[in-house]
């Protein structure tokens, strides 16, 4: 269940940091300020501290005594990467707790013990919380140590992008664990003793080969590798085995008792290191994810990783039948080292564009409110609130200027600069300390721990950053290094830095680049892991980063900001609003989450249980970044729908935020909602009258975000309303340039300019090569990875169909396994019906009945428009495959079918009946889907 915080009147938000004065400065972020022993330090024209004021906190444990990294001397002087999935080991925010919390890994979840390293494999969910969370919590299946450790705490010894290593010394004994994101293996180094696993209850052995050992804990299969000539031996719940002369053995947790030849393959091919890398060309976002591996015994280097669903619904890369269990939905197997992923990147815009649906005289009446208003920061003083208030004003500077408004806008500039140079500026009411020990910039007054706690800094820079570069738009002189840039580059270290080299900064503080989003505490302190509640206000930092990189040349930071905002887009897509109701569990009756944890999600925030709280804390800020929601139209539909019903009816606190989301799916709908209160309303902290009725009206006059079309600019957007669609790009550049989009059309855009219209060119000449072909076939095959093809070549192969747990799931998809094609045109053959050939085993398990849904978007839009239900087949419980298809019977359909245009047909499988997994053929004559089109 959800551990709140001592203190938390609000939004566990803010954080920041000031800089130590460094040697080597960030790639790409400017010279670094020289070491000095001076309490303030420049930084440009700006200047931070070294030492906190008098009176205020640095990192404390949860009683507030100080506390410092515990880290062993190997990695005394590097960085320590708060803010991430194992930060407990290194972070001691408990002072009776010197291991760690538990940690989610995925599909292996991990705590640290005096004794060694619990390991668990939670396969089924639990409801808490009165029905708002849902959870696979850390239950440990087995430890994993050295015979007779002892030790007195747990360090962190070596990371890296999503892998760490916890250390363990008790004067006579050594233990290491090499763990991460997507690893089934636990690579594991002693000395002083035997190898040492304790299993929670008495173990089923199922395979014994010397020194390769195949168990059952908990009904979860385990295989344990020691070096070759060892044996491992079995007493009670103890197993050990004896290393000799070698320091080293494995465990892993496998997917089906026959994957143990092949993980045993990699058994010793050890990891040592992971990296994402990133490159964002011609509107496509393209990232590789490696691992580094040592081989302990013979030649392989190749290893095992399971892809999270953000993952491999993004890639090309073959995948193993092999799946997992996770918080996430089913993660996938691929037998390598490495895999990359490709996506359309999600533009973002200063601001939208201009459009004939706003009313200019009244406009300019709400862009007055707010500049001329007696305190334009409504008496904000710590980082998160000045930055909700620079966040607001931010948003109004691009529409003062598009209506002519440039006094206004130059006023609303300079009360920007003014409060942004005051922070900027050590020694006042407000300033930046660099804290040498955690290397991290923290801004004070800080609030909702992000000084004790190093929480949020992504969140509350998010809004400095974002600020910074609206001014850089307009005025480049004052985002010189020379002047204030230095601060904002500062700032842009400490929560996203992009140099995993700076001495100064960790790696990406916030963003965990294998999970694809960004974590929320510092020490990540809580049985459930870590967390995040706002991604909107992460998305917000990304956002800011294309921006700034943009508008100061820094193509590099851009890019950066575009592999951040993509990732994480897919990640709050599936995880946050479960966009393809694959991911939350059956039992979860919510369809979207306030918060994620590494052991689930919660519908619910850190500060209130208000239904309009929760589903908005993932929208704010609503800016040019917010577009990407509007790639899943039904979800964000079905989110209005769940918040009016929590609440009783239409939202009313934070009625602007929510108006704003739906009219990126529904424009219309929410311009009636807006024209009903006609502006008797108290807008939300960080909103204003001004940029909701521009937001509202301008989608309602240019139709919701299309985010099917990209453009090769990051600032660059599409629109689209009765079939016609509106280009709108910002050129930051000094020269002129023309934006090809992914249609086909081009824009040409001034220097330093905004255009929009309605495109040149056309005929779509498929820049993007990653982007499957329209398919103009009828006949799909079903391939391992989630896809349908009309390619008739490709490897057989075999895909899991979950376990309906013993509940009668007959009509209601549950954990389905499903397969999908995009852009598909056809016309509709009269007389036709929807045909399927599948290929079904539940083995010998009894009761079991695999039940399919064909469903058909018929536009692309994100909305299914038809969906066929067919009636389940029962399997027998006897080996070999048995031939399900339409003749079963349809069990019933929703909606009309239409011609195909652009089109999206999904075939889902699950089990309606039966607490056991079957398997689904793919990649034969036998796996094939029929539409009824020509």
């Amino acid at each position: 269940m959800i551990e709140v915080l001592p203190v938390q009147a609000s939004l566990s938000r803010p954080a920041a940091a000031t800089l130590l004065a460094i040697a080597v400065a960030a790639v790409g972020l400017g010279p670094a300020a020289s070491p000095a022993a001076a309490a303030t330090i420049p930084a440009g024209a700006g200047s931070y501290s070294d030492t906190r004021p008098a009176g205020t906190s640095g990192p404390t444990t949860n009683t507030g005594a100080p506390v410092t990294p515990k880290v062993t001397a190997a990695v005394r002087d590097k960085p320590v990467p708060t803010n991430d999935w194992w930060s407990s080991l290194a972070f001691q925010r408990y002072g009776d707790n010197p291991y760690s919390t538990p940690m989610y890994g995925h599909p292996l979840t991990y705590q640290a013990t005096s004794g060694g390293l619990e390991v668990g494999y939670p396969t089924s969910p639990t409801i808490v919380g009165d029905g708002r969370q849902y959870e696979y919590a850390h239950k440990a299946d087995l430890t994993v140590g050295i015979s007779g450790l002892n030790s007195p705490d747990t360090k962190a010894d070596a990371w890296s992008d999503w892998t760490v290593t916890p250390y363990w010394a008790d004067g006579s004994r050594t233990f290491r664990a090499t763990i991460g994101h997507g690893m089934p293996f636990v690579y594991a180094k002693g000395s002083g003793g035997d190898a040492r696993v304790t299993t929670a209850s008495a173990p089923t052995v199922f395979a014994d080969d010397g020194n390769v050992l195949g168990v059952t804990v908990a009904g979860h299969h385990y295989a344990l590798f020691a070096p070759t000539g060892s044996d491992w031996n079995v007493s009670g719940s103890a197993i050990t085995a004896g290393l000799g002369s070698k320091d080293y053995f494995s465990l892993a947790v496998l997917p089906s008792r026959d994957a143990l030849a092949t993980y045993r393959k990699y058994a010793f091919s050890f990891v040592t290191g992971s990296q994402a890398s990133w490159q964002s060309t011609g509107g496509t976002v393209k990232a590789t994810y490696r691992l580094t591996t040592e081989a302990k015994e013979g030649a392989e280097r190749g290893t095992l990783q399971a892809l999270y669903r953000h993952q491999w619904l993004h890639t090309t890369d073959p995948l193993t039948p092999y799946t997992y269990v996770s918080p996430r939905g089913t993660m996938k197997v691929r037998e390598s080292a490495s895999f990359s992923t490709s996506q359309k990147s999600a533009g973002v815009v200063p601001a939208l564009p201009a459009s004939s649906g706003v009313d200019k005289a009244r406009l300019t009446g709400y862009l007055n409110e707010v500049a001329n208003a007696s305190d334009p920061f409504s008496g904000a003083s710590d980082t998160y609130w000045t930055g909700k208030a620079l966040g607001r004003l931010a948003q109004l500077v691009p529409m003062a200027d598009q209506i002519g408004q440039i006094a206004t806008r130059d006023k609303l500039l300079g009360l920007m600069k003014g409060r942004l140079q005051e922070w900027f500026t050590a020694g006042g009411a407000s300033e930046f300390s660099y804290d040498r020990d955690w290397k991290t910039l923290t801004g004070y007054p800080a609030s909702y721990g992000s000084d004790a706690e190093l929480n949020d800094h992504h969140f509350h820079y998010s809004y400095y950053v974002y600020a910074a570069a609206i001014i850089a738009q307009y005025d480049q002189g004052w985002a010189a290094d020379s002047a204030w840039g230095s601060m904002v580059k500062h700032l842009v270290r400490d929560a996203a830095n992009p140099s995993r080299t700076d001495s100064a900064y960790p790696f990406l503080r916030g963003f965990d680049v294998y999970a694809g989003h960004s974590w929320a505490s510092g020490h990540q302190g809580f049985a459930a892991g870590n967390n995040q509640e706002s991604s909107s206000e992460s998305i917000n930092l990304s956002a800011g980063l294309i921006l700034w990189g943009a508008a100061t040349g820094d193509t590099a930071l851009r890019d950066l900001g575009s592999f951040l905002l993509t990732t994480e887009s897919e990640a709050i897509t599936q995880y946050w609003f479960d966009a393809d109701q694959q991911v939350f569990p059956g039992s979860f009756g919510h369809d979207t989450v306030g918060m994620v944890w590494g052991s689930g999600g919660a519908y619910s925030t850190w500060w209130t249980a208000n239904p309009e709280e929760i589903h908005g804390i993932n929208v704010l800020p609503v800016t040019g970044g917010s577009l990407h929601l509007a790639r899943e139209k039904a979800a964000i539909k079905r989110n209005i729908a769940e918040m009016e019903r929590e609440n009783g009816g239409p939202a009313q606190e934070w009625r602007d935020l929510l108006w704003e989301f739906e009219a990126l799916a529904d424009p219309a709908a929410a311009k009636a909602k807006w024209n009903a209160a006609n502006g008797n309303y108290t807008p939300e902290q960080g909103e204003s009258k001004a940029h909701t009725y521009h937001w509202i009206t301008t989608l309602d006059s240019l139709g919701a975000p299309d985010m099917t079309v990209s453009g090769d600019l990051p600032t660059s957007a599409v629109f689209s309303k009765n079939g016609v669609r509106t280009y709108t790009a910002h050129n930051h550049g000094s020269t002129a340039r023309t934006v090809t989009f992914s249609d086909g059309k081009t824009l040409s855009v001034p220097a330093r300019s905004t255009a929009t219209g309605t495109g040149s060119g056309g005929g779509n000449p498929d820049p993007d090569p990653d982007e499957p072909p329209t398919s103009t076939g009828n006949t799909f095959r079903l391939t391992s990875g989630g896809a349908l093809t009309t390619s008739t070549t490709g490897p057989a192969g075999a895909d899991t169909v979950a376990s309906a747990d013993g509940v009668n799931r007959d009509g209601t998809p549950y954990r389905p396994t499903v397969y999908e094609i995009k852009k598909v045109d056809g016309k509709l053959s009269a007389g036709a019906a929807t045909s399927f050939r599948l290929r079904v085993d539940s083995g010998t398990k009894v009761g079991l009945a695999p039940q399919v849904r064909v469903s058909y978007d018929l536009t692309g839009d994100g909305t299914f428009d038809r969906t066929e239900t067919f009636r389940y087949f029962a399997t027998d419980p006897v080996n070999g495959w048995e031939e399900y298809t339409q003749a079963a019977g349809v069990r019933g359909a929703t909606g009309s079918l239409g011609d195909l245009r652009g089109g999206t047909v999904r075939l889902e499988i699950w089990n309606a009946l039966g607490n056991g997994a079957s398997q689904v053929q793919t990649g034969t004559e036998a796996a094939v889907l029929k539409i009824p089109y020509v």
